[in-house]
């Protein structure tokens, strides 16, 4: 068999483990972070400057505070971005995308396994975030649209790919 294959046959069966099999258990990803360490209603929030509507939450803390991968997965990417500066997205169950911005630094590669217990980088304020206070920016994303989610809100359609990260990390107090 060629490697090609080999290799492409692995990451069917990765993909389809982290989809199926991992648990979905969520923690809180920037480290003892209390629940006041992030606004309740800043998801989907407008206006917010050049995106236009706030898809996730940013949680305060103070720069270079350990940030870990809200729950398992791979890592799709790490590296640095315009808006969200240095950046790591993550792969995890139910094939949702946790992406993590404006981080200080980065402590994984692409490809590598994470857990809850994984530290994947460092609080900062790169990117957009230049000049203001450090945070974390987390948000979720979904592979597989939720189209009943979709309103009238100020880039309401945009709604059905994106979940309230509010809600996992109000879960995990």
């Amino acid at each position: 068999m060629k490697p090609f294959f080999r290799n492409l046959g692995k990451a069917i069966i990765i993909v389809v483990v982290i989809g199926f099999l991992l648990p979905q258990g969520y923690r809180m990803p920037v480290d003892k972070a209390p629940m006041n360490s992030y606004e309740q209603n800043s998801y989907w929030y407008y206006p917010w400057g050049k995106s236009i509507t706030h898809k996730g939450v940013d949680i305060f803390a103070k720069k270079g505070t350990k940030v870990c991968a809200a729950t398992s997965g791979i890592v799709l990417f790490q590296g640095e971005i315009n808006r969200g500066g240095k950046v790591v997205l993550v792969l995890g169950p139910k094939w949702r995308l946790h992406y993590y911005a404006h981080l200080e630094s980065i402590h994984t590669k692409t490809c590598a396994m994470v857990s809850r217990q994984t530290e994947i980088g460092r609080v900062g304020n790169t990117g957009n975030a230049k000049g203001k206070p450090p945070h974390l920016h987390y948000a979720i994303l979904t592979l597989f649209p939720y189209i009943w989610r979709i309103d009238n809100s100020v880039q309401g359609w945009k709604k059905m790919f994106y979940l309230n990260p509010i809600e996992f990390l109000n879960s995990t107090y």
